[in-house]
C-alpha cells in the first residue's frame, strides 16, 4: 500500500507512527477532520490563548517562555481559515496549526501542549461554535415566534372552520389556528436554552482524560473563554456527546413545527380551498404551465425538516460507541454545526411565510357557517336546556344532520331538529329556529370559548401578548449570552497581550 509522504521535516507526533498515512485513510478520515477546520479556527486560537494564559497564571510557564508563543497566536487570531495552510496529510485541523506554529517558533510551539492533549482544544474549539450557532438559531425562532403572534392577532377575529383529520370540525378563529404555532416556538426556545446550557460548558483543563497534575484553574480556565459553567468530570467533558444529539434534535422540533404548518398552508393555499395566499416572493411558477404559482417555499420547508431528522437520526447511530472512542465525534463536528445553520436557514424562511401570509377572510367565514360545524355546540345546549346526558343529545342532533342532507338540505331546521328529538328521546322538545340560530351562529360559538387559551379574539390577543413577553425575555436572555461572550474574549485577549509584551 502506498504511503502519503508529509512534507520534509514532519516527524510525527508519535515515536510509534514510523510511516506516513495511507492515501485511502487521508480520503476517507483525515479529509473529513480537515474539512472542520473552517467551523474550529478562530476557536481553536482562543482555545490555545487561554490555555496559554492559565499555564503562566499556574506558575507552569513563565512569561518569557509563553510570550513568543502568545504574539504568533494573536496574529492568528482574525486571520481567515482560508488562507491557512491546512493540509489533511497531517490529520485534523490541530496537528495542521502545530506544524505550522513549529515552523514559525520552532520547539518553542510545544509548550501549548503541556497540560493538554489536542482534544481538549478542539472540543473547546466546538462548543465556542456550537454555543455561537445556538443563539443564533434562537434568535431565529425567537422572531418566528414574534411573526406568528402578530398575525394571530391581526387574524384574532377572523371566524373560521378549525379542522381535524382535514375535515371541518368547529368554528373558531384563523388567529387561534395560528396562535398554536406561535406556542409550539416558545417551546423550541425553551428547549434551545437548554441545550445552549449543555453546550456552555468548558472541557478545559482536562488533561488526557482524567485530568492534570498542573495547578491549571478550571474555573478560571472557563471564565477566560466565556464558559458558563465547567465540566463536573474531566472524562465525560472530554469524550460524551450526548449535548450533541439535543443540539440537533432542538433544531429539528423548531423545523418540524415549519413543516406541519407548510403542510397546512399548502392545502390551504390550492384553489380548491383558497383560505391563504403565500407571498409572490416565495413562490415559483411553471416551466410549462403559466397558470400555476407553485408555493414553493413550502417544500423547501418539509424537505429541511426531513434532512435534518435524517442527520439526528445519523449523530444518534454514530453515538452507538463505546466510551472513549471517536466514532461519534469524527462525524460531528460538521454534521452539528450544518444542521443548526440548516434549521437558521429554514426557520427564516418561515419567518418570511408566516409574515408574508394574507388570508381570504371571505371564504373562511363562509366556511365557518358551513359543515354543521356547531352541531357539538347545539349538543351541549340539549344538556344544558333539557338535561338530557350528552349522548343522547349527540344522537339527537347526529339524527337530525343526517335527515337534513338525505333531503338535501345543509342548515338545521327547527322542525328537523324537534322530530329526531321525539325519535330518540320520545318526548317532544320545544326548539324553536331563534334557538338554532342563537346557538349555531359561529361567531356566538367563538365568543363563548372564552377559557384561558381559547379561540375568542380576547383570548388569542391575550395570548399573542404573552408570546410576545416570552419572545422580549428570550432576546434579552441571548443579548446577555453574547455580552458575556464578546466581554470574555476581549479580557482574554488583553491578557494575552499583556503577556506578549510583559506587561
Amino acid at each position: 500500500m502506498a504511503e502519503v509522504r508529509p512534507p520534509e521535516g514532519y516527524l510525527g507526533t508519535a515515536a510509534r507512527i514510523t510511516s506516513g498515512p495511507a492515501p485511502e485513510l487521508v480520503e476517507a478520515g483525515y479529509a473529513l477532520e480537515i474539512g472542520d477546520a473552517p467551523l474550529l479556527h478562530r476557536g481553536l486560537t482562543l482555545a490555545d490563548l487561554a490555555h496559554l494564559v492559565e499555564l503562566v497564571e499556574c506558575g507552569a510557564l513563565t512569561r518569557d517562555e509563553a510570550a513568543p508563543v502568545g504574539a504568533v497566536l494573536l496574529k492568528l487570531l482574525d486571520s481567515p481559515a482560508c488562507g491557512f495552510p491546512y493540509d489533511p496529510v497531517y490529520g485534523d485541523a490541530y496537528n495542521s496549526r502545530e506544524r505550522e506554529l513549529e515552523r514559525e517558533l520552532g520547539p518553542a510551539a510545544g509548550r501549548l501542549h503541556l497540560g493538554r492533549t489536542r482534544r481538549e482544544a478542539g472540543r473547546i474549539a466546538f462548543r465556542l461554535a456550537l454555543r455561537d450557532r445556538l443563539l443564533s438559531l434562537h434568535a431565529d425562532v425567537a422572531a418566528f415566534a414574534r411573526a406568528a403572534a402578530d398575525q394571530a392577532i391581526r387574524q384574532a377575529g377572523t371566524l373560521w372552520a378549525d379542522t381535524t383529520y382535514l375535515q371541518p370540525a368547529q368554528p373558531s378563529t384563523f388567529g387561534h389556528y395560528l396562535g398554536g404555532f406561535a406556542e409550539q416556538a416558545v417551546r423550541h426556545l425553551d428547549r434551545i436554552e437548554a441545550a445552549y446550557r449543555l453546550a456552555d460548558v468548558s472541557p478545559g483543563g482536562a488533561g488526557g482524560v482524567g485530568g492534570t497534575r498542573l495547578p491549571l484553574d478550571r474555573d478560571r480556565l472557563a471564565a477566560g473563554l466565556g464558559f458558563g459553567a465547567v465540566g463536573p468530570h474531566t472524562r465525560d467533558a472530554m469524550w460524551s456527546a450526548d449535548a450533541l444529539a439535543d443540539a440537533v434534535l432542538a433544531a429539528a422540533q423548531a423545523v418540524a413545527t415549519l413543516s406541519q404548518l407548510a403542510s397546512d398552508l399548502e392545502i390551504f393555499a390550492s384553489p380548491a380551498f383558497g383560505y391563504v395566499t403565500l407571498d409572490a416572493s416565495l413562490c415559483r411558477a411553471s416551466v410549462l404551465m403559466p397558470q400555476k404559482r407553485n408555493p414553493y417555499a413550502l417544500p423547501v420547508l418539509r424537505g429541511g425538516a426531513g434532512t435534518l431528522v435524517g442527520r439526528l437520526t445519523g449523530l444518534l447511530a454514530t453515538g452507538l460507541t463505546p466510551s472513549a472512542r471517536t466514532d461519534n465525534w469524527l462525524y460531528a463536528y460538521g454534521e452539528v454545526a450544518g444542521a443548526l445553520d440548516l434549521a437558521g436557514r429554514l426557520v427564516r424562511l418561515g419567518s418570511a411565510v408566516m409574515t408574508g401570509l394574507s388570508v381570504d377572510v371571505d371564504v373562511l367565514a363562509a366556511q365557518a357557517v358551513s359543515h354543521f360545524t356547531a352541531a357539538a355546540d347545539l349538543a351541549e345546549e340539549l344538556t344544558q336546556r333539557y338535561r338530557l346526558d350528552y349522548r343522547t343529545a349527540y344522537r339527537v342532533v347526529g339524527r337530525a344532520v343526517a335527515a337534513t342532507l338525505a333531503g338535501g338540505g345543509d342548515q338545521l331546521t327547527g322542525p328537523v331538529v324537534r322530530a329526531a328529538a321525539e325519535e330518540i328521546t320520545g318526548a317532544e322538545l320545544p326548539i324553536t329556529s331563534e334557538l338554532l340560530s342563537a346557538v349555531t351562529d359561529p361567531a356566538s360559538a367563538v365568543a363563548a370559548r372564552d377559557a384561558p387559551g381559547g379561540s375568542s379574539p380576547g383570548r388569542v390577543q391575550e395570548h399573542a401578548r404573552r408570546v410576545r413577553r416570552r419572545v422580549a425575555a428570550a432576546r434579552r436572555w441571548n443579548a446577555a449570552r453574547r455580552t458575556r461572550h464578546t466581554e470574555a474574549e476581549a479580557a482574554l485577549v488583553s491578557a494575552a497581550q499583556a503577556l506578549t509584551s510583559g506587561g
